[in-house]
């Protein structure tokens, strides 16, 4: 049952404050496996008819993910948020399976290896393996593209510079919702955004900084790729809502990669929270914002 978002966003005010007191359960630290456990259990489910096949990419554990209706050729690769520690094909296969009924196309979900036991560029060393996969397959690269939310997002557009600088073969797009780009965490937004934003703020993030560069350099083109040379990149569509502390992460991307030539398109979202789309279940504007994603892959496609 579809509700409005000023619901939503009280109801996570409300569980991220028992989650602050310890929920009950006496309190104390919050470890990684609770939070990435705590990721999972509040995950979405598929729907029933999405498709998914099994299989190993890269040595990594990986889906096919397919709705009805999806077309022989066409294929998106897409990278899970989480902060580049947590989140997994089982936390996104519902978002990928609602992906995949937009854009008409299959969809290869990716286990990329996450932080801290595999520190940067891991995690971007899997996400070219995945995309070089479906070159593998025999797709064409003008009918595919690379997708993610959140880090996975950021990692999406680290994927893309990697690419470009190997000077492989591009996809036809990326698509960019709320991506991290920048893991300095330093732009206005962290400050105009903190109060409206009830998912994320700086100091989680700085945690999850720390976890997956472990020394490495933060402003790393592959690490932030809002200082990254965007040249020869392919069209990227940019969601963010307004009311989360990574708007003027997307701002700053799309603006550089204008500067840089790139056919970049930037939505913003009004009164949406950080990946809203992944509340499709329940909140009218994921299911649109999933269907903007859709209309705009095929259109880059020419389907």
């Amino acid at each position: 049952m579809a509700m409005p978002i000023e619901k939503l966003v009280s109801i996570m005010r409300r569980n991220a404050a028992a989650a602050a007191s310890g929920g009950g359960s006496g309190g104390g630290k919050i470890t990684m496996a609770q939070r990435r456990a705590g990721m999972e259990k509040t995950s979405f489910p598929a729907a029933d008819d999405i498709k998914v096949e099994k299989l190993t990419v890269a040595g990594r554990d990986a889906e096919w993910i397919r709705a009805p209706g999806v077309k022989d050729g066409y294929a998106i690769l897409y990278l899970h948020g989480g902060g580049y520690v947590m989140g997994s094909i089982n936390s996104h296969r519902s978002l990928a399976g609602e992906i995949s009924r937009a854009a008409k196309a299959a969809v290869l979900l990716l286990d990329y290896r996450l932080a801290p036991e595999n520190k940067f560029p891991a995690a971007v060393e899997d996400g070219v393996a995945g995309f070089k996969f479906l070159l593998a397959q025999g797709y064409a690269p003008g009918k595919t593209a690379i997708g993610g939310d959140s880090a996975g997002g950021g990692l999406t557009a680290a994927t893309l510079v990697a690419l470009r600088d190997e000077k492989s073969p591009m996809p036809g797009a990326g698509i960019l919702i709320s991506p991290w780009s920048d893991l300095t965490c330093t732009n206005p937004s962290y400050k105009t955004r903190a109060e409206a934003d009830p998912m994320i703020g700086g100091d989680g993030l700085d945690g999850m900084t720390n976890l997956y560069l472990q020394g490495a350099n933060v402003v790393h083109p592959l690490a932030s790729p809002n200082f990254a040379d965007l040249t020869g990149l392919p069209p990227l569509l940019i969601h963010v809502g307004d009311a989360e502390v990574l708007l003027d992460d997307s701002i700053r991307l799309h603006d550089k990669a204008r500067a840089c030539g790139v056919d970049s398109t930037l939505e913003v979202w009004p009164k949406m929270i950080h990946v809203w789309h992944a509340f499709h279940p329940m909140l009218d504007e994921g299911k649109q914002g999933i269907e903007r994603i859709g209309e705009y892959l095929r259109g880059k496609w020419g389907m």
